[in-house]
């Protein structure tokens, strides 16, 4: 679904071929037949499944392979290229948006040899799809009725629309207000966002919404060993994480280690898919891999990363975990690099948006009266999806949002349209802890505004401190990175009866954008909602492939097919987030049954 071909035009160069071969590491290509019948394809005649696929367009020297979604759009000399970065994961990759007349039309790797080399993922390239899709919010909006009437909206001025935002923050106590910051808002606009809080007198500001145990009030941290040295690393421990998937380029530079001869070890509850050779595994249950670290052997290494991933950090086992990767990390010398979970939490921590009272799962566990949404899908973006809309559903709430989706229509009273990262002046934090700039590309739809714009209007009308720049430098003249003493949340609930819950985020569910991107959602990668089982349990509940099994948990049910893998650790049952068939399945256990 990503790339077109036009083999009359091929020279059979077979970069494509190394590319899948070398880089890649999934040997896709080939070539088939022999002398003048010699035909460049896939051995089994399907589309590539790689996650890097796109790269085959940038190496092919003569267009036999082109951009899919691109193809036939526009002119080569039409296009404008801007300058921006990946924002659907913490590695930040450099970029050119082609943009005409200010569509972004086509996204291409920008060289920097430091984080993403002359690569990109599919989920950067094709992403600027979604900016584009049919619920993209479009001009303020104000709530006529009561909450979760979806349809009773109208269009607002947004003097009316920022008048009724500033009173309800007004109308509700600090201690009653929570602001809830997705973890892709740019350093500018998460500085806003903190000072804004703390001109209302709230703590309860926080960007781990995607974090179940927080109970040690961990926060994102840089890389003790930056991108471009992991590929000269003699062992590399993978810690909770399905890293080909979570962070497609960082898998490519552990593949280029493995190459080199390092080891690389595995500490996972299912036996994700890696595109190079394994030294060992220990596939066990969530509750086990803090103990399961240590039984990994690293005998005759130097230079040691540890990588700890999404499934780790986001389960409900992950301060203990933490805690492990610490003392790993000391005992071995290894340099630990937790994977910041979202695009910027690195920068965000960093600029203070976090909470010094309630944490993000305190916020919507202990109702308040009034939220502020910034950047979020709350039917989707929740570590707790059920939590999330029911205390949202309760109480007022103003969205700032780039899409007026039916979650955000179902518990939102304002709605404010904001930017895109392609749309706006941005700086983002990579894993690296490097602030990297991009510069507005597409244009805003309709009545849309960059967001800290929109922020600063708001904080005007609320006679806040800090609001009275008047452009981007400005803003950026007064903000600076500063340390919040993060108030530590409460552990979530382990007991219960049931499977082990493993939760790893769909390679092409983790925003927004990339939901609503036509094309990635077309790719084999996407392969929906389901529950995989080792055959063992399936067994035990009655249950074969392709059935269909009610899930149930203490935070809610889901019915979904059932697929069987002994890939997943005995004992456990493994879903992808992103989908709102998975989101009611929040808790550390599930039972399951047939439906």
């Amino acid at each position: 679904p990503l790339v077109a071909t036009d083999m009359t035009r091929c020279i059979q160069c077979t970069r494509c071929v190394r590319f899948t071969a070398e880089v890649a590491g999934t040997y896709e290509l080939g070539g088939m037949q022999r002398g003048e019948n010699l035909q460049i394809g896939t051995y089994d005649g399907k589309p590539l499944a790689t996650e890097v696929s796109g790269n085959v367009i940038d190496v092919c020297p003569v267009g036999a392979l082109t951009n899919k979604v691109f193809r036939f759009r526009a002119r080569p000399w039409e296009l404008v290229a801007k300058e921006s970065l990946g924002y659907h994961d913490a590695m930040g990759s450099n970029l050119f948006l082609h943009v005409r007349r200010g569509d972004v039309l086509r996204t291409v790797p920008r060289d920097n040899e430091a984080v993403n080399e002359c690569w990109l993922s599919d989920r950067d390239r094709y992403s600027h799809q979604g900016l584009y899709a049919e619920d993209r919010a479009l001009k303020p909006m104000l709530r006529v009725g009561h909450s979760g009437e979806a349809s009773d909206w109208r269009e607002a001025t947004w003097d009316e629309a920022l008048a009724r935002a500033a009173q309800i923050l007004k109308d509700n106590g600090a201690d009653q207000l929570g602001v809830l910051v997705h973890p892709a808002t740019s350093n500018e606009e998460g500085a806003l966002l903190a000072r804004l809080a703390e001109a209302l007198g709230t703590g309860n500001l926080d960007h781990r919404i995607s974090q179940r145990d927080l109970s040690d009030g961990a926060v994102a941290d840089a890389f003790a060993m930056p991108v471009a040295d992991i590929e000269q690393a003699d062992a590399v421990v993978i810690l909770g994480s399905q890293l080909r998937f979570e962070l497609p380029l960082l898998h490519a530079r552990v593949r280029k280690a493995a190459r080199r001869g390092a080891k690389v070890h595995v500490v996972n509850p299912v036996d994700f898919d890696f595109a190079f050779d394994v030294a060992s595994k220990h596939i066990v249950p969530p509750s086990e891999l803090a103990d399961a670290l240590g039984q990994v052997d690293l005998a005759g290494a130097g230079r040691i990363a540890l990588i700890v991933g999404g499934v780790a950090e986001n389960g409900p086992h992950a301060a203990a975990i933490r805690a492990a990767a610490r003392a790993f990390a000391s005992t071995h010398n290894a340099a630990l690099c937790r994977i910041p979970q979202g695009a910027n939490a690195l920068g965000l921590a960093r600029h203070g948006v976090l909470p010094s009272a309630r944490d993000a799962q305190a916020m919507l566990r202990e109702q308040r009266s009034a939220y502020l949404l910034y950047g979020i899908e709350p039917g989707l973006d929740f570590a707790d999806q059920e939590l999330a809309m029911q205390g949202l559903g309760k109480a007022q709430v103003v969205a700032f949002s780039t899409f007026a989706c039916a979650s955000t229509r179902r518990v939102a009273d304002v709605i404010l349209p904001i930017g895109a990262l392609p749309e706006i002046e941005a700086t983002l934090t990579n894993l690296d802890g490097r602030d990297q700039r991009a510069v507005a590309g597409g244009k805003l739809p309709a009545e849309a505004r960059p967001g800290w714009r929109v922020l600063r209007a708001l904080g005007g009308l609320l006679q806040a401190p800090g609001f009275d720049f008047v452009d981007m430098d400005g803003l950026r003249a007064g903000i600076a990175p500063h340390q919040v003493d993060v108030a530590k949340g409460h552990a979530p609930t382990l007991a219960g009866n049931g499977l082990e819950l493993v939760t790893s985020q769909a390679i092409y569910r983790t925003d927004a954008i990339v939901r609503r991107a036509a094309a990635l959602q077309a790719h084999p990668l996407t392969v929906g909602p389901r529950i995989v089982l080792h055959p063992r349990d399936a067994q035990a509940a009655g249950l074969a492939a392709d059935a269909v099994a009610k899930v149930a948990s203490d935070a809610g049910t889901a019915t979904l097919p059932v697929a069987v893998s002994d890939k997943v650790a005995p004992g456990s049952a493994w879903i992808e987030s992103g989908y709102g068939a998975t989101a009611p399945l929040a808790s550390a256990r599930v039972e399951v049954r047939g439906a």
